[in-house]
């Protein structure tokens, strides 16, 4: 594919993988080559870890792309997608790294693939650096079918650290984003807990599961214990789910080695409080997550919590790819309101010719193809 590559530097804003992640997506998605060097050049082992790594062969799986640079430690990547191809693929990331964030490169493209999609990915399910396979399956899901789209996640294993070994199956359809509104949490309907151990004693999940309960006021059938097969683990997370009228958010706390199970359930309690409190809909990460999707749908608005790092990154990665695509933040009360909107500039002369690229362009400007 011709075209000059968009440069990008890794360590601008929290100048972790948010930058990598972001780019492959939207390359896949407009058919536009980047050189990105710096990678992860603030992390304390900057470069490409093995879940980055996976990530960027998923996508140049996916993408037929060629790529330099694609190993491990590497802070300096040239990707050149020849479009974005459905299929059945398999990926296994080779440690406890995060299958969600590499669903989360992949799955946006696929919904502009020249047919339906299997993915399976093997790996981390509930990672401490990511969202949970819970986080990715209610809350994100849900709301990407709101915005036309039909996916479908399954966990037929987890994996936790350091083991990983963990199992996710989801199936894409190609389909057009279409723009969402979200400034309304409404009536919170249910919130509910769930306290899981694999391969580690039951107490741990009973005294997670007992704070849960008096951090939130919580009945007793409201949040359960779970014991997993000892061949997951050693593992051990505590979910709680807020589902109310407009949105499902969940939160997460995985038992680290040294860390008391009452400090990772406080943990829990604290970040729910803190969203219950505010009265938004949108939570941190699903902030950050659905700004790709709107984008690629050409529109939208929603109220969340004060942004994080990683939201002002993707915001500039995804302008520097849509230059005809502009965030707008605005404080609001306890929140703030993140409007995506197009602007009647020409399509950029960068973007190319292939048939799946044209129907990118047409949904992002709100045109028929």
């Amino acid at each position: 594919m011709s075209g000059t590559p968009l440069r990008l530097d890794g360590s601008q804003g929290e100048g972790g993988g948010q930058v990598l992640r972001s780019a492959l997506t939207l390359s896949l998605c407009l058919g536009r080559p980047f050189r990105m060097i710096n990678i992860r050049a603030k992390r304390r082992n900057p470069g490409l870890a093995r879940q980055h790594l996976m990530a960027v062969r998923a996508a140049a799986t996916v993408g037929r792309a060629e790529v330099r640079g694609a190993e491990l430690g590497s802070q300096t990547l040239e990707f050149v997608p020849s479009g974005v191809f459905g299929g059945d693929y398999r990926f296994d990331i080779g440690s406890a790294g995060s299958t969600t964030l590499v669903l989360h490169t992949l799955v946006p493209a696929l919904l502009h693939a020249d047919r339906p999609s299997r993915i399976t990915v093997i790996g981390g399910t509930h990672n401490p650096l990511a969202p949970p396979f819970e986080h990715f399956a209610e809350a994100y899901l849900p709301l990407l079918e709101r915005m036309g789209a039909l996916v479908r996640a399954r966990m037929e294993r987890a994996g936790y650290y350091p083991r990983g070994g963990g199992v996710v199956t989801v199936t894409i359809q190609p389909a057009r984003l279409r723009p969402i509104e979200l400034m309304e949490r409404g009536p919170v309907e249910n919130l509910q807990g769930e306290a899981r151990v694999a391969a580690l004693p039951r107490h741990i999940a009973e005294r997670e599961a007992r704070v849960l309960r008096e951090g939130l006021d919580l009945p007793e059938p409201a949040v359960t214990v779970v014991e997993q097969p000892r061949d997951w683990g050693p593992g051990n997370v505590c979910l709680l789910w807020t589902r109310s009228t407009e949105v499902t958010e969940v939160f997460s706390g995985i038992g680290e080695k040294g860390v008391p199970a009452e400090t990772v359930a406080g943990r829990v309690v604290e970040e729910t409080r803190r969203y219950l409190d505010a009265g938004v809909p949108v939570g941190e990460h699903l902030a950050d997550q659905l700004m790709i999707p709107l984008a690629l749908a050409g529109g939208g608005r929603y109220l969340t919590l004060p942004l994080s790092g990683h939201s002002l990154t993707n915001r500039r990665v995804i302008e520097t790819f849509l230059p005809w695509i502009r965030f707008h933040f605005a404080s609001s009360g306890n929140g703030w309101i993140v409007t995506v909107t197009r602007s009647p500039r020409k399509r950029s002369s960068l973007v190319h010719d292939p048939p799946i690229r044209e129907s990118v362009i047409h949904s992002i400007r709100g045109e028929l193809p």
